[in-house]
């Protein structure tokens, strides 16, 4: 008897009644089960977390890749305004400057199918109605020949780098002439 006192002192759920260790374990099976939820849930958040996190970097490098030659382009875009300047400013009836002309004229090409291959395109809206996302109206006048709000004429070509605007296209824009107000005769 001595020897199931001391069992008992150590070990002091065994002095408990069968139903009361049953609820116990009961208990803890309903918390260990709340635990497990829990941390199930946190791991869904923590994966749902992470793909996100996967997803944005994607897109940011998707983006640095798209648009990483902007700054560049914005760099080169004088430059073929200046081409197209010259070969308007040129007479191209004068044959004492036609070499020159044709030189010029293979750069600008040469110039022009290059940013095509990197998604540079130009937007050159003559005739086109104003487009105020792509396009800046420097100056308006008034014109019976078009539609008010359509391009009339373009100082400088815009460009878009993969769709996006790069350089609005500087344009003057038509407006709808004044009505004429008939001439009173003062002397009547």
């Amino acid at each position: 008897m001595a020897d199931e006192q001391t069992l008992d002192t150590q070990n002091p759920d065994a002095n408990q009644a069968p139903e009361a260790s049953g609820e116990d374990l009961a208990a803890r099976v309903q918390v260990l089960e709340e635990q497990l939820a829990g941390a199930q849930d946190q791991s869904l958040r923590v994966a749902a977390d992470l793909q996100n996190v996967r997803r944005r970097a994607e897109q940011d490098v998707e983006k640095a890749h798209k648009f990483a030659l902007e700054k560049f382009a914005n760099d080169l875009l004088p430059i073929v305004d200046s081409l197209e300047r010259g070969l308007e400013l040129s007479n191209p009836d004068d044959e004492s400057i036609r070499p020159m002309r044709e030189g010029i004229q293979l750069t600008l090409k040469m110039f022009q199918d290059t940013l095509k291959r990197y998604q540079l395109e130009a937007i050159d809206p003559e005739g086109e109605p104003f487009n105020a996302a792509h396009h800046q109206a420097m100056a308006m006048q008034e014109s019976a020949e078009v539609e008010p709000n359509s391009v009339l004429k373009v100082f400088q070509k815009g460009y878009m780098l993969n769709g996006r605007l790069l350089r609005p296209a500087m344009v003057v824009v038509s407006k709808a002439p004044a009505p004429v107000s008939p001439s009173i005769d003062e002397q009547a």
